[in-house]
């Protein structure tokens, strides 16, 4: 009984350990990180008057999770290799192991911290930060950089069951829609073919548009109607949000409603979609980073050697790094080729995944 309780002394303390690590190495960096950007943008702040009320609330208090979430992996990374050199220089571990205890059983608490963290990251990187972000990403639009599109060509969506819309270009600041088309099939057969000159969005009415200067061409095997007019009113399932994507917008979405998202825009044919596809997986692969990168760092400090923890954390850092580069990298692929968007942001899990067992079978037995 008495060894029984130890072990659960013994798992607790590592988890206290790790998981303290991993808050104070998040406070510590994201500080840093606080000061650095606010010295960047403190003359757009200024420059285009920011209440301070903004500053803080609206931008640094959804700053702050955001970016301590994104950068989740670098900070695991951190925690286990600091706490773990300094339990190995303090020749804690040689007194684990010569207890009888095995690599793979003090494995166990730093798996249960790490689940601890996969859990926590995915469920605010999924449903709590993207409603923040909506604030954030606002308030640089106002006061930092412009985010949103005021204007888009060449748009092409299906808005119902066989039903093609198309836009030659639109602008938002007047709702307004140049060289407009509205065509409908029935089994693959075009049987009416609307054009207009413009179409002009109705804010007052959820997907109400008025279209202006229009023609319909109404098709029936040989026989052809023609019906012209100046200005019709007509509810079509579209509105300017559909084609007017936000720079990052994605990250404003939770990943059910990415997912809708995501169904919708595939259904109707809109083909930049591929961002939000890997932000959509991309919030899953982070999470399972943790149990990966947790290995990788145990399996490297656990050692003593005579480089000690600078040694290790800088190896840590190098890996960890590394990990972030090559998803940035494997992303513009998805992004700007024809690598799927699942595949590529996955692609850094899997060979950090065989890493993490190379090491692991090197780490001391």
């Amino acid at each position: 009984m008495r060894s029984n309780r130890f072990i659960k002394l013994l798992d607790w303390y590592i988890i206290k350990k790790f998981l303290g690590t991993y808050v104070f190495a998040i406070a510590l960096i994201i500080s840093i990180a606080v000061v650095f950007d606010f010295n960047e943008k403190m003359d757009k702040f200024m420059e285009r008057e920011a209440p301070w009320s903004a500053i803080v609330f609206d931008y640094y208090m959804n700053f702050i999770p955001y970016f301590a979430n994104l950068f989740s992996p670098l900070f695991v990374f951190i925690a286990v290799i600091f706490f773990t050199s300094k339990l190995a220089e303090n020749s804690e571990i040689i007194a684990m192991f010569s207890t009888g205890m095995s690599f793979k059983r003090l494995m166990r608490p730093y798996m249960i911290s790490a689940a601890v963290i996969a859990i926590t990251t995915y469920t605010l990187g999924s449903y709590v930060i993207p409603k923040g972000s909506v604030t954030r990403l606002n308030f640089e639009d106002r006061y930092v950089k412009p985010k949103k599109k005021t204007s888009v060509r060449n748009v092409q969506l299906e808005v119902d069951s066989g039903v093609i819309a198309y836009i030659d270009n639109y602008r938002d600041y007047d709702k307004t829609g140049n060289r407009f088309s509205l065509d409908k099939f029935v089994d693959k057969k075009l049987v009416s073919h609307l054009t207009a000159r413009k179409i002009v969005y109705d804010t007052t009415t959820v997907n109400k548009w008025t279209i202006h200067d229009y023609m319909i061409r109404e098709l029936d095997g040989l026989k052809e109607r023609i019906i012209k007019g100046e200005r019709i009113d007509s509810i079509i399932n579209m509105d300017p949000s559909d084609f007017l994507i936000m720079k990052n917008q994605q990250e404003m979405l939770t990943s059910p409603e990415l997912s809708e998202y995501i169904d919708k825009q595939r259904r109707r044919g809109f083909a930049n979609i591929k961002e939000f596809e890997i932000e959509y997986h991309k919030r899953i692969a982070m999470s399972f980073a943790s149990f990966i990168l947790t290995v990788i760092g145990l399996s490297l400090s656990s050692r003593k050697t005579k480089g000690g923890m600078g040694l290790h954390l800088g190896i840590g850092l190098g890996l960890s790094f590394s990990y972030i580069l090559f998803q940035t990298i494997t992303s513009t692929f998805a992004v700007n080729g024809n690598v799927p968007p699942m595949i590529a942001v996955w692609i850094p899990n899997i060979l950090y995944t065989f890493i993490a067992f190379y090491l692991y079978k090197k780490a001391p037995k």
